[in-house]
């Protein structure tokens, strides 16, 4: 099957037709590599989220297995020797602390508290198991993101060496994705 090869008048009715078509593609380079750059921005701001959001819980975590175990060794003695005079004379001494610390709590703030710990379980699981994974995924992002600037940018230079564009478009065009603020 032989392929017709299109001659100069094909391309010159093709340029005349297509003309708005390729200004309006010019015009959208800049706006395609602002959008790049505002994505790789928000997938940086998202990593440290989540990253911050990993730490938390697992500090949440050790706070909980450190008051869980503490609880327990504390139940232990007193099952084997209840609290006496030892213990009254550490109660008395916490007492201003406890009374400061029970006047400036607000019940709403305890009852805050207690959801939070009842859904550190649930908070957990989901952070490993779809938190996690997408941090994961983040790393693969941003090669394609180069990518897709590096094509962006080579479409510009061949649009600009189409005749009858105009070189002076073309530059400006280039000029403006080139001090466009962009995150390497």
């Amino acid at each position: 099957m032989r392929l017709p090869v299109p001659g100069p008048r094909d391309v010159l009715s093709a340029l005349e037709r297509g003309g708005d078509q390729v200004e309006a593609l010019l015009g959208a380079v800049p706006r395609a590599l602002a959008l790049l750059d505002d994505a790789e921005r928000l997938l940086v701001r998202a990593s440290a989220a989540i990253e911050r959001v990993r730490e938390v819980t697992e500090a949440a975590n050790v706070v909980v297995v450190r008051a869980a175990a503490s609880w327990t060794t504390q139940a232990s003695r007193w099952s084997r020797h209840p609290p006496g005079r030892r213990a009254r004379a550490v109660l008395l001494r916490l007492q201003p602390t406890l009374e400061t610390l029970a006047d400036t709590t607000h019940p709403d703030e305890v009852k805050a508290l207690v959801r939070l710990v009842d859904h550190l379980p649930e908070l957990t699981a989901r952070v490993e198991g779809d938190v996690i994974p997408v941090l994961t995924t983040l790393g693969t992002v941003a090669p394609d993101m180069h990518d897709l600037l590096t094509v962006a940018r080579e479409l510009n230079d061949m649009l600009a060496k189409i005749p009858g564009m105009g070189a002076s478009s073309a530059a400006s065009t280039r000029r403006r994705a080139r001090t466009s603020p962009r995150r390497r």
